[in-house]
């Protein structure tokens, strides 16, 4: 029995981890404080059973490697951080797809440009060239389709009356066949030659009685000029002309002659009948006529269809008319956007970064690369992946404390702007990219790395213990009778200590919200984290 009793008392000094000599670098610490952990809980249980000898034998008690933390209510400060590299607002890569020799460039580097600002304009002769050729094309297209529309539903060419009609519906024609004619006005107009008098024995108003051909009755008419001087007639007659309008009376032509009376005069001899203008129309294709509802006499406008004429031919030929004129405009539409091409200018207004490329040098199209670069830097964002246990607690709006390397003891402000739900797994651990946004970053440029806290809410007077009391599957030591000494804090009794399943919430650096398995005014354990040595 006293073997035993010197066995016991031996224990706790050979259970006693040696000292060990702090590994170089972060890892190796990191790894020690994991070792030590292992260690302490291992060696806890060794010294528990120590610690129940000495108090039996009435030896001064000896703490075990925990520390007793009340549970009370307190403020969380629930904080995600996280790295990023800075961008601009948005940035352009100036670049052409044509070839050619740059004309001009009236733009530096730093220097400030508003969208739409002229960067480059590149020679397009070629391309210039290639438009006028094009419209051309679009002319001919556009002639050759109203041709053949016109072979189809022939027109009037000329405002005035049908004064003859050649064809009527169901009629088969052949192009050329004349179908109409249409004048312009159905007024005569004749110049009659008076013998024997002066100019001053007329006047324009003055009534006129004509004679036509050889008609019976007469048609009356109105002088309209008169001429200012007299002439002589082939037999040595001294004479003036006389112009006089009169209706048609529907049946005259230009193929009459005809006489008249004005005053007390009588014309010398007959004069020809000139009549208005006049115009024929013919079939330009071959087909049926159907649809001339107009008669001779009817009043017909420039443009208005008479007819239409119908066939294969005619259909096939019209079809491809307007395909003609749709690839004609496009080839058009496109050469005109070449000729844009040429010219360049900043898609968005922001600070000149790069300027490769000056008036008189040549590019080659995609393959002369990037001819200037430009940043928007009215701000600056940048992308942080957060982990899925995080991503809950962040949303649009919150601020965002930022730090870099390259200006220590500078803090800058940001805010989340937005926060996809695009996500990206792997190895089973899934990021949500979030993005923030600093509208005042001092000296921080682009391309700089930078570490990010998201401050997200305040969890106010929640339950919280310490982070590191929690335990694989979310449990928790708590301090049941005879586990503290009486000071209240000191762990003289590890067995009367209790394992009890917890509910976690929200967290900050150090404590995290109980909702569920513990009460204000219960202790739980925390780990002791061992001091460290220098070796």
């Amino acid at each position: 029995m006293e073997e035993k009793h010197m066995q016991a008392e031996r224990l706790p000094e050979a259970a006693k981890p040696e000292k060990k000599k702090r590994l170089p670098g972060p890892g190796g610490k990191k790894k020690y404080k994991r070792l030590i952990s292992v260690t302490a809980v291992l060696l806890a249980a060794v010294l528990l059973g120590s610690q129940v000898w000495k108090l039996k034998s009435g030896a001064a008690p000896q703490t075990v490697p925990y520390e007793a933390e009340p549970v009370q209510q307190r403020d969380l400060g629930v904080t995600v951080t996280g790295s990023a590299t800075l961008e601009p607002a948005d940035a352009y890569q100036v670049g052409t797809l044509v070839s050619g020799t740059i004309l001009s460039a009236p733009f530096e580097e730093d220097q400030q440009v508003e969208k739409d600002t002229l960067l480059y304009t590149l020679d397009s002769g070629s391309a210039q060239d290639s438009v006028a050729r094009a419209n051309i094309s679009v002319e001919q297209a556009r002639l050759s389709y109203q041709q053949a529309l016109e072979a189809q539903t022939p027109t009037a060419p000329i405002s005035g009356i049908l004064n003859e009609v050649y064809v009527h519906d169901g009629d088969s024609v052949s192009a050329g066949t004349a179908l109409a004619k249409i004048v312009a006005s159905t007024d005569l107009t004749i110049d009659f030659l008076f013998t024997y008098a002066s100019p001053d024995q007329f006047y324009a108003g003055q009534p006129a009685t004509v004679f036509i051909g050889d008609f019976d009755g007469t048609v009356q008419g109105t002088v309209v000029s008169v001429s200012d001087n007299t002439s002589v007639t082939a037999n040595g007659k001294q004479s003036c002309t006389v112009r006089v309008k009169l209706p048609n009376p529907g049946i005259v032509s230009d193929s009459f002659t005809a006489s008249a009376v004005i005053g007390s005069y009588t014309s010398y001899g007959n004069a020809p009948i000139s009549m208005a203008a006049s115009a024929v129309v013919y079939a330009s294709g071959s087909g049926t006529v159907s649809g001339f509802s107009k008669l001779a006499g009817s009043t017909v406008t420039k443009g208005e269809q008479l007819c239409t004429v119908d066939s294969e031919s005619i259909r096939s030929q019209l079809a491809t008319a307007k395909l003609t004129v749709e690839s004609a405009q496009l080839s058009a539409g496109t050469a005109a956007s070449a000729v844009d091409d040429y010219t360049i200018r900043s898609p968005i207004a922001g600070t000149v970064i790069e300027k490769n490329c000056k008036a008189g040098d040549k590019v080659d199209g995609a393959s002369s690369g990037t001819l200037a670069v430009i940043y928007d830097l009215s701000y600056l964002k940048m992308e942080m992946n957060v982990n899925e246990l995080d991503i809950g607690k962040v949303r649009p709006g919150q601020i965002v404390e930022i730090t870099a390397a390259a200006l220590p003891g500078q803090t800058f402000t940001g805010t989340v702007e937005r926060v996809s739900v695009n996500g990206t797994t792997t190895s089973g651990f899934t990021t949500y990219p979030v993005t923030i946004v600093l509208e005042e970053y001092g000296d921080l440029k682009p391309g700089m790395n930078v570490s990010a806290t998201i401050l997200g809410d305040t969890a106010k007077h929640v339950l919280a213990v310490p982070v590191a009391a929690v335990n694989r599957g979310n449990t928790v030591l708590v301090a049941g009778a005879g586990a503290l000494g009486e000071d209240g804090t000191t762990v003289v009794d590890l067995s009367k200590a209790e394992e009890r399943p917890v509910t976690l919430g929200r967290s900050d650096a150090e404590y995290i919200e109980i909702t569920e398995g513990l009460t204000a005014g219960d202790t739980v354990l925390v780990p002791a984290q061992p001091a460290e040595t220098e070796g």
